[in-house]
């Protein structure tokens, strides 16, 4: 059995930063994961203001330090004029995982059609995958349901520990 996935959880937020109401966003996230099955672990919490440079300079700093396997960011992906979580997601990825959050719109969509207006990203920084959530706690927590089950495998591709396509026992090509 391989190891737990290490997950940090950012919530992004300039009223939870400022202490003017609580976070529940994060909670959110842990509890989706707890109820998911996968093993994890969370290894790290913050709390951000909307700040682009900030985010981003959270992201490098976590990732840059191999802290984690996943970063989960809640908040900031709307398009109200502060929301620039995914900008910052994108300043700090070598690439991006478009299916992942293509995922998440299209199975949080069928009984939300707002969700089509959230601006979910992923992408991988050295060997951390960052996924940026809706900042509602029911958002972010249909969103990482919508793609728990890939979360293992695809922790371990961006580590280089799994097979890039793997098969179901018994399968040929």
């Amino acid at each position: 059995m391989s190891a737990p996935i290490r997950v940090i959880v950012i919530t992004v937020s300039d009223g939870v930063s400022a202490g003017e109401r609580p976070d529940h966003g994060g909670p959110a996230c842990e509890a989706a994961l707890a109820d998911s099955g996968i093993a994890h672990a969370v290894v790290g919490r913050e709390i951000l203001p909307d700040d682009r440079q900030g985010i981003a300079a959270a992201i490098r700093r976590r990732a840059d330090a191999d802290e984690a396997d996943l970063i989960v960011l809640t908040g900031g992906t709307g398009v109200a004029p502060r929301d620039r979580t995914p900008e910052a997601v994108r300043d700090c990825v070598a690439f991006e995982v478009p299916g992942l959050a293509e995922r998440m719109r299209a199975e949080t969509g069928r009984d939300f059609p707002a969700a089509a207006l959230s601006r979910q990203v992923a992408g991988v920084r050295n060997r951390t995958l960052v996924v940026a959530l809706p900042g509602s706690p029911r958002g972010a927590a249909d969103c990482l349901r919508a793609i728990a089950a890939l979360l293992p495998h695809a922790t371990a591709l961006v580590r280089g520990e799994a097979p890039s396509h793997p098969r179901p026992a018994g399968a040929s090509r």
